[in-house]
């Protein structure tokens, strides 16, 4: 669950693995001092496992990489500073403000000869020039432009300014208005698609948007009789009014003169925006977006705050209120004439709520009606020109999340054709799954699908057929791109092992597919403008995340690798943390379920064991590379010192196991995934010897939910559970995640009761604790608010709750991460350890009288 990730950490961190040196910028260094295993230590974090480098870029001749850092004890507000390495992984060097300013750009499109770099910074547009390593600003102004990108020719560039495309010549600096989007009110608006009651953009009041049209002073507003009446009298009485009047009406005629293009006004309520130019010039492709109406948002208040003042955050809506919808238009750039894309898909009316009175014996009756169809709610996404400007590919989604096509758009009517069509009864999702491209033939697009059970690559003709399967296995791929050339894919693959990710190239016709990187754990890759190198982000399962440089072949050797980065302490490596190992265990229903194993190495039969469950639902966590729980990956070494054998369940609903996996949950969350803990708990039993009395359990956020669930619905399996900044009744929750999983509570109300904890509360008997960071404006403290009061109305008395008054979703502050987890300590050994026998009452002692 995307947003609902337990911990969201403001950075993840870096190292590496064992086999490779360990190199270390020049300048003093700490002296090393031995780590201590406490709370207080381990939730130092960034400062005691630094921070993962970040922004990974080449400079445009491939001689250099440049990347965000920041090192460890450095301010946590701080943001990273600029480095550059050589290609060679020398001189490593972090930046001046003013070297920073004057680097190459992170982002930005190559023109097609590799000379320069197109960027937008600060609002303005700029130039690269990628030979003489120098800067050339092509606007200056107090309107904010964006999303500059080169034409087709490569002569001009265009960009966004106030809602409208305007195209720059590089060789003169002519500047050109090409859409007219909210234009004024003398040109008509474009009819609206029909839309029925299932949302979308209905009737709409017309009217201008306030876009970059010709300025010109509008006329008088008209008003009643009298006002009408004076106004005239004014024209007719006072000569400098006369004048006015008849400037303002040859200048409006002259600009209807010159003005040839129809102006694009949406309705009001409607925002466009994501503007692009077909490669040839001719069409404007836009979004237009409609917010939600009736919708109403929540607020969170902020109690500590600068003005001493209890000040409200805005925040989100809730599941199953009304959505905000978006549809695309495509704009002549000669005429302004519009039209809407048409998806094309229709759905069976919904059945009138009263219906009419049955026909008499003797009436007439007539043939059978047809169904009636109304526009169904789709979502239209991504779209993608090819490069000679024929076509638009589009991906389109049902607004219930149970369809996706993949879509091709005639730009001059606005028409499609579905290529292909993916149907879930329960949600689309996985990797990929709303992201495509087009091949260099311009009649051929790729994308990602879940068809076969697991994400894999696709192409698919423009002129129909079946999709052809380029990738297949039980694995995943992700992250697909196209190198310079476009005759091969390069994408990162589980492949081999779903515990790792490493990327791999394949011809853009299929076959033999090419391992590239060789170090074990997740490698992150950002491919040189040559294609000859790779900077990669990597670690491994007990080495943060850091920078190497390694060639763009296979099978590079050790020698050929270069670390560039080491981000934790000295302090922090002198301990010997342990590599996890994965194991897997039956579940009720066959199912293999992977787990990370943290066994004390002096364990004995009869101990306790504490389980961790990791947040976000959709979230893989048992892997070889870092964990984002990187905290918690060190509190189990603590927990392990003190006796206690900790499993961390990647439960069903986890990432990276295909689409049975991920929609495991689907209409009972706190089903199969809560299952998997109970199972993974009989498993400790049988295999390690766990005493099946003293088993706890605790996680945040979606972690946080199954505790609840676990200590409410089997309260004879845990006997004690930490719920961190849980979602205790999913009606609460907000609607992109949960409408996916639980549909809406007004269409599926069993749904949200049996899977929500705060209705199964009265099943507590463990020992409950509760800590939640009120300022979450993801997981609303409210959530916990709620349950306290249905905890209190229980008359149950084995819970508490700790708040902290400055922490959001993902806390910040060291101590309010120690003070939480001094609590899930003191809460595991005050309930699962074992209770020393009191010693025997000394026999009162005889007195002589």
């Amino acid at each position: 669950m995307k947003k609902l990730a337990a911990h969201r950490w403001l950075t993840v961190f870096c190292l590496c693995a064992l086999l490779w040196p360990v190199p270390r910028l020049a300048g003093k260094q700490a002296t090393a001092q031995k780590f201590a295993l406490t709370i207080d230590n381990i939730m130092r974090g960034p400062d005691l496992v630094g921070h993962e480098p970040t922004r990974v870029y080449w400079a445009p001749d491939g001689q250099r990489v440049y990347f965000r850092w920041k090192r460890a004890g450095e301010a946590r507000l701080k943001e990273p500073d600029l480095y550059v390495v050589n290609r060679d992984g020398s001189g490593l060097r972090k930046l001046s403000e003013e070297e920073a300013r004057q680097a190459p750009p992170s982002n930005g499109e190559v023109s097609k000869d590799k000379k320069w770099t197109l960027f937008a910074e600060d609002g303005d547009i700029f130039l690269y020039d990628n030979v003489k390593n120098e800067r050339r600003q092509l606007t200056s102004t107090t309107d904010g432009e964006s999303n500059p990108r080169f034409t087709g020719d490569q002569k001009h560039v265009y960009f966004t300014r106030q809602n409208n495309l305007y195209s720059l010549a590089l060789e003169n600096g002519a500047l050109v208005q090409l859409t007219n989007v909210g234009g004024g009110a003398t040109g008509s608006a474009l009819p609206l698609p029909p839309l029925g009651a299932g949302g979308g953009f209905g009737g709409g009041r017309q009217g201008g948007g306030g876009g970059a049209g010709i300025a010109a002073q509008g006329p008088p507003q008209s008003g009643n009789a009298s006002q009408e009446v004076i106004k005239k009298e004014e024209r007719a009485l006072l000569e400098a009014v006369r004048e006015r009047a008849q400037n303002r009406e040859e200048q409006e005629a002259k600009r209807k003169a010159r003005e040839k293009r129809k102006p694009f006004s949406p309705p009001a309520g409607q925002a466009v925006a994501g503007l692009t130019l077909s490669p040839d010039g001719k069409y404007v492709m836009a979004s237009v977006f409609q917010s939600a109406s009736g919708a109403k948002n929540t607020i969170v208040p902020n109690y500590i705050t600068e003005s001493a003042y209890t000040e409200d955050i805005p925040s989100r809506s809730k599941v199953g209120d009304a959505q905000g919808r978006n549809r695309m238009v495509i704009i002549s750039v000669e005429t302004g004439e519009a039209a809407w894309i048409d998806h094309g898909q229709k759905q069976a009316a919904e059945a009138n709520a009263q219906a009419a009175p049955p026909a008499s014996s003797n009436t007439p009756q007539g043939p059978p009606r047809r169904p009636q169809e109304r526009e169904r709610d789709v979502q239209l996404l991504g779209g993608q020109w090819s490069e000679d400007g024929k076509h638009i590919a589009l991906l389109a989604r049902a607004a219930d999340n149970k369809d996706r096509w993949v879509m091709v758009a005639d730009p001059a009517t606005g028409k499609t054709k579905v290529l292909d069509h993916l149907h879930d009864d329960a949600w689309i999702g996985g990797p990929g799954a709303f992201a495509s491209g087009w091949l260099p033939d311009n009649k051929t697009i790729y994308f990602q699908s879940e068809r076969d059970g697991w994400a894999h690559l696709y192409t698919v003709s423009i002129e129909g057929g079946e999709p052809k399967q380029l990738t297949s296995g039980k694995f995943e791929v992700s992250d697909v791109r196209l190198s310079q050339d476009k005759t091969r894919f390069y994408f990162t693959s589980s492949e081999g092992s779903l515990f790792e990710r490493h990327l791999y190239s394949m011809p853009v016709t299929g076959g033999a597919r090419t391992r590239i990187t060789t170090m074990t754990g997740n490698n992150d890759a950002t491919i040189s403008p040559d294609e000859s190198a790779l900077a990669l982000i990597r670690s491994y399962s007990n080495r943060p995340p850091e920078l190497y440089l390694a060639p763009n072949k296979p099978s590079a050797s050790a020698s050929e690798i270069k670390q560039v980065t080491t981000s934790p302490t000295e302090e922090w490596l002198s301990y010997n943390w342990i590599d996890p190992p994965i194991v897997q265990f039956k579940a009720r229903d066959g199912a293999e379920v992977p787990a990370r194993l943290y066994k004390p190495a002096n364990w004995q039969k009869g101990g306790p064991a504490v389980l961790f469950v990791h947040g976000a639902g959709y979230l893989q966590n048992v892997h070889k590379w870092w964990s984002s729980y990187f905290r918690e990956y060190m509190f189990h070494h603590l927990l392990m010192e003190k006796g206690y054998l900790v499993m961390d369940v990647d439960y069903r609903a986890s990432a990276g196991y295909g689409r049975d996996w991920r929609t495991g949950i689907y209409r009972h969350m706190g089903g199969k995934d809560l299952t998997d803990q109970v199972d993974a708990v009989k498993y400790l039993v049988a295999e390690h010897g766990v005493d099946a009395k003293r088993v706890g359990l605790y996680g945040g956020s979606y972690g946080g939910f199954i505790t609840l669930m676990a200590l409410f619905t089997e309260p004879d399996v845990f006997a004690a559970g930490a719920a961190l900044r849980p979602v205790t009744d999913w009606a609460h929750y907000n609607h992109g995640y949960t409408a996916n999983i639980l549909n809406t509570p007004q269409a599926d109300a069993d749904a949200y009761k049996i899977s929500s904890p705060i209705y199964h509360a009265q099943g507590l008997k463990g020992a409950l604790l509760i800590c939640h960071g009120m300022v979450d404006v993801n997981v609303h403290f409210q959530d916990t608010v709620r349950l306290v009061q249905r905890l209190i109305e229980l008359r149950k008395e084995n819970w508490e709750l700790a708040a902290y008054p400055v922490e959001d979703h993902g806390f910040v502050q060291p101590s309010s991460w120690a003070d939480e987890y001094k609590r899930i300590f003191k809460l595991f050994e005050t309930n699962l350890k074992k209770s020393e026998p009191a010693p025997a009452a000394a026999a009162p002692r005889k007195t002589k009288k």
